[in-house]
């Protein structure tokens, strides 16, 4: 299983979002995303959640917020997919341009009519309701077909 990491950083009702149309071979082409990616070898997953939000924005997380833990089988090119869901409202820097997609403060009434996962949109839920969440996620050809969730 491959372990990764996002977030949502949140400011005055908007959150950052990654539209990804950059990368060449990404299961996230054409999608608002949030920020995050693969541990390292070594890494906690706090510090992978760091260095990624960093890496991608420029900001740097003061506080993380994790809401829940979703599993993907399949997705990641065949593998199963780990995924710790963050968002953070407590960073500092200065935005900068990113490599994988363009980075743009959106507001959050506004999400919705993104073209997103269909699972994520779940996350929004979970950033505002203060309970930890564990989801498996199962889709097929870009659609979800399976969602399964505990709320704790």
């Amino acid at each position: 299983m491959i372990i990764t990491t996002m977030c949502y950083l949140k400011r005055h009702h908007q959150t950052l979002l990654l539209h990804r149309i950059k990368k060449k071979k990404d299961i996230n082409v054409g999608k608002w995303i949030g920020v995050g990616g693969k541990l390292e070898s070594g890494e906690s997953v706090e510090e992978c959640m760091r260095r990624e939000i960093f890496e991608e924005t420029g900001y740097w997380a003061n506080t993380l917020m994790l809401h829940g833990f979703v599993v993907f089988p399949g997705l990641y090119y065949g593998q199963d997919e780990g995924m710790f869901v963050y968002s953070c409202d407590d960073f500092s820097g200065v935005m900068h341009e990113c490599r994988e997609g363009y980075l743009e403060w959106i507001d959050d009434e506004k999400i919705p009519q993104l073209k997103m996962w269909e699972g994520d949109y779940h996350f929004f839920d979970w950033v505002n309701d203060h309970h930890f969440h564990s989801a498996k996620i199962v889709y097929q050809n870009d659609h979800l077909i399976e969602y399964k969730e505990e709320t704790y």
